[in-house]
């Protein structure tokens, strides 16, 4: 029997005028961080708010009408509804502060931050994850800092994938398509049509228009190649975030990098200071030299000129992470291009050519097609520095311009409402002391009765919510009743306050997801003990090609169901923003425990510290620079000169130990007031610790001062009086890396090996210099303590050694100082070279020894 045609009708309302301005709200994703701007919807009519799954845009198309009635005769949500409001405008009135205006000038400076996904909000799915939470959380803190800013990403039709897991734990992966209609933006437009843009492909030409999400303070540019003038194939290019093959990744990457400073471009925006996301954006840098090319500059010229002006960003420890093309690929997908731009090929895929020479990194391509870089934590840039090394061959990694700037969470998106009531009241100008550690500390001032009963309600909501979803996904899967049954029971208990751990990432071979499952019969006797009684509650994705990933999820569902672990172990699906901020709010450790060193940075924990849930992890990451012993858990990894196995085995016995020896019995250790006092003063360490010092707007203006100030003067300079400096740079270098090979350094006579503390001493080097000129090369002192430990690396003295002549063919050098420390130190003397147009000593890579 032929089924019946199901025709869709959607019955719009009419939004009264005395409430018309809940649309503009809609649009703007200022709503994604202020809680009570999205109160207004659920206020309105909750169900349907959770229906639309928070989107506010979809929810006033789909609300009835008398709901809508009602409200604008309701004084009490209309007073509401006006307080809101007013908060906003004065929000969007607020002008910069002396901060950003100190540093950047919001009449000339502009930062334009390029990245491939975006987090702000569940309503607006074109992220996957961390990436793309701390690109949307860098964005808010943009706007919080009234900076200018502007961000350039894709607009996905699908975005990344929805998650379900079926009842022999596999993952599967479904999309869904999402109409513009129902996302916060509108159309860019110009001369009154919408704004496309065009890149060169081969054999053809795609198209991409234009959107534009309003951020607060800043805009999101957004384009997708879902146009008429595009064929079928081409229109699916924006189809997916991370999906498709290496031609579709990247053909995205073309559309984003170059693409994206053409929207620029188009709509009469001059960046200063660019800043590149991981390497996605990296073609940026070629559309931006195309430019100062077709402007009269030779290639060598434009990179310089270009290079001074960007940052580049890396995320990734894991080699897997960066993208990396066959030659043959890039040189097909790049030759309209390059053709059109005026580029040569065999100069292009030098940017990015790896040590192996037929492939092109991207991350490679934005690490010398700019000049400033950053790893996201302190081991991070460290790692990042031993692994790019090879870019600067001379230099020791723990010099080479890699630093680092450890990321940081955006506190209204991920404080729970509960909690910023409680600071309204306690301390109401917190929001503008976010980055004033000593501001936090009246935290201690709340009483532990009243912060315990928040985290009593937050636990409370987040088991009613975990109870409600993984009801509904076993009830999809034909889980019996009874079995589900026991699986919540203690979630959504009154009487029971169960020791909660929580795990939701990245499903990740690296971040071990499974190590807790080590040994089974003692964690089957810690979860069950019944004095104290622990509960965990897995979740997140793993990538649809990633088969080990998904394997873990497998091997946590079907421990979850065995009868010792039902009600213990709990996986969810589909993890997203809105499941985050619940389980962030709600349990009461936060476990993360990857291989050390690949976790680049790990915002969750931060997140969950935000709340007062304490961190047990390993000392990776962001960790290793915020645990001070009062204000959570570490997992000391193991020498990474052990194998990994047995290094899982160690520090899976070391979770296991803190786990049983440590969390539950100070959390079970209550006495007659019904809570852990001890167990409060730890998590009050938390917030007071972590708050001040991993959010956003500490981040962002870290990017500000190291970078973005320093990128912006660059920038001037590179591009005034037609790229002199740029010209004059590129030809300093090339003659540089002519003659280098033939520099060497020798000492004259002998280094004094004694002196009296007070006393002067004379170093004097003679320099080979194999044609240059003694202003083209510094030479250097380094001066260290002999006596340090190796747990204590000072950072030595530089001292400059002054030329004093040429004689038989060397030139001479010489300094003359006091010893900076006490007792023995190491003097080593070294030479690279020196140009007062670089952003960075060392960026040549060249350096030589005596």
């Amino acid at each position: 029997m032929k089924q019946p045609t199901r025709f869709k009708l959607e019955a719009r309302p009419h939004i009264p005028e005395s409430l018309n301005r809940l649309a503009e709200l809609s649009n703007d994703l200022f709503y994604s961080w202020d809680h009570e701007a999205r109160s207004l919807y659920a206020r309105i009519d909750p169900v349907l708010w959770r229906q639309v799954e928070h989107n506010p845009k979809l929810f006033l198309r789909r609300v009835a009408q008398h709901r809508l009635n009602e409200v604008s005769e309701d004084r009490a949500f209309l007073a509401e509804y006006r307080r809101i409001l007013s908060a906003y405008d004065a929000y969007l009135d607020a002008a910069p502060g002396p901060e950003i205006t100190d540093r950047l000038d919001p009449q000339n400076a502009l930062v334009a931050y390029f990245c491939a996904e975006f987090g702000f909000h569940e309503s607006f799915p074109i992220y996957s994850g961390g990436l793309g939470i701390l690109a949307g959380d860098h964005c808010k803190a943009a706007s919080d800092l009234a900076m200018p800013f502007v961000a350039v990403g894709l607009l996905y039709q699908q975005g990344y994938f929805i998650q379900s897991i079926d009842a022999q734990g596999q993952q599967i992966a479904r999309y869904r398509s999402h109409f513009s209609e129902d996302l916060p933006i509108s159309r860019v437009m110009s001369d009154g049509k919408p704004l496309q843009v065009s890149v060169p492909f081969p054999g053809r030409t795609v198209y991409a228009q234009a959107w534009e999400a309003r951020v607060g303070h800043i805009r999101l540019y957004l384009l997708d190649t879902h146009v008429a003038e595009n064929s079928s194939a081409d229109r699916e290019l924006t189809l997916q975030l991370y999906g498709g093959d290496e031609t579709t990744r990247i053909s995205q990457e073309m559309l984003l990098g170059i693409g994206g400073t053409r929207v620029l471009r188009a709509l009469g925006l001059e960046p200063t200071a660019w800043h590149i996301n991981e390497g996605h954006a990296a073609f940026q840098i070629l559309e931006r030299c195309s430019s100062l090319v077709q402007a009269g500059l030779d290639f060598e010229a434009a990179i310089e000129a270009t290079a001074a002006s960007t940052l580049f960003t890396t995320h990734t420890p894991v080699a897997a992470g960066h993208d990396i093309f066959p030659r043959e690929l890039l040189l097909t997908m790049l030759g309209e291009y390059l053709d059109s731009a005026g580029l040569n090929a065999a100069q292009v895929f030098d940017l990015g050519a790896t040590s192996a020479g037929d492939a092109f990194n991207m991350t490679t391509l934005g690490l010398r097609g700019s000049r400033f870089h950053n790893g996201v934590s302190r081991i991070h840039g460290g790692v990042a520095s031993r692994m790019e090394g090879g870019i600067w061959p001379q230099i020791p990694a723990e010099e080479n311009p890699i630093g680092y700037i450890t990321n940081g969470v955006h506190v209204p998106t991920f404080l729970a409402p509960e909690w910023s009531s409680l600071f309204d009241i306690q301390a109401p100008t917190w929001r503008s002391e976010l980055r004033n550690p000593a501001f936090w500390q009246f935290v201690d001032r709340v009483p532990d009765y009243h912060f315990w009963s928040i985290h009593k309600a937050l636990k409370q909501q987040m088991g009613d919510y975990v109870a409600r979803h993984l009801s509904r996904q076993h009830r999809r899967n034909g889980t019996g009743h009874s079995v589900t049954e026991r699986m919540t029971r203690d979630l959504i208990s009154q009487e029971k306050d169960l020791l909660v751990v929580g795990f939701a990432r990245r499903f990740a071979t690296y971040k071990r997801a499974t190590l807790i499952f080590s040994d089974l019969e003692r964690l089957q006797r810690l979860l069950n003990d019944p004095e104290r009684p622990v509960l965990l509650i897995f979740a997140g994705k793993a990538h649809p090609k990633d088969r080990p990933g998904q394997q873990l999820i497998k091997v946590i569902h079907d421990l979850s169901m065995r009868p010792e672990f039902i009600g213990r172990v709990i996986l969810l699906e589909n993890y997203d923003q809105a499941m985050a901020r619940r389980l962030l709010s709600g349990v009461d450790v936060w476990l993360n425990n990857p291989e050390y060193p690949k976790e680049a940075s790990g915002t969750s924990g931060e997140k969950a510290a935000l709340n007062g849930a304490l961190n047990l992890s390993v000392l990776d990451g962001w960790w290793a620079e915020g645990y001070d012993g009062t204000n959570g858990w570490a997992i000391t990894p193991r020498d990474l000169s052990h194998d990994q196995e047995f290094r899982n085995q160690e520090e899976a016995r070391d979770l296991l130990d803190l786990l049983e020896f440590e969390v539950a019995p100070l959390y079970y250790d209550r006495l007659s007031q019904g809570y852990s006092k001890h167990w409060v003063r730890r998590s009050k360490a938390a917030m007071k610790t972590i708050i001040p010092r991993f959010n956003s707007q500490r981040m962002v203006m870290d990017y500000v001062e190291k970078y973005y100030e320093p990128a912006t003067r660059q920038a001037s300079r590179f591009t005034s009086d037609n790229g002199r400096l740029a010209t004059e740079l590129a030809r300093w270098k090339r003659r540089i890396s002519q003659h280098w090979d033939g520099v060497s350094l020798s000492v004259v006579g002998e280094v004094q090996m004694q002196c009296l503390h007070d006393c002067e001493m004379t170093v004097k080097v003679a320099a080979q210099l194999n044609g240059l000129r003694p202003e083209d090369v510094r030479v250097e002192c380094l001066v260290a303590p002999g006596n340090a430990g190796p747990e204590e690396q000072e950072i030595p003295e530089s001292f400059i050694l002054a030329f004093d002549e040429d004689k038989d063919g060397l030139s001479l050098f010489s300094l003359v100082m006091s010893p900076p420390f006490p007792g023995l130190q190491i003097l080593t003397l070294r030479a690279y070279p020196y140009h007062d147009g670089l952003s960075h000593p060392l960026e040549m890579g060249y350096m030589v020894w005596v």
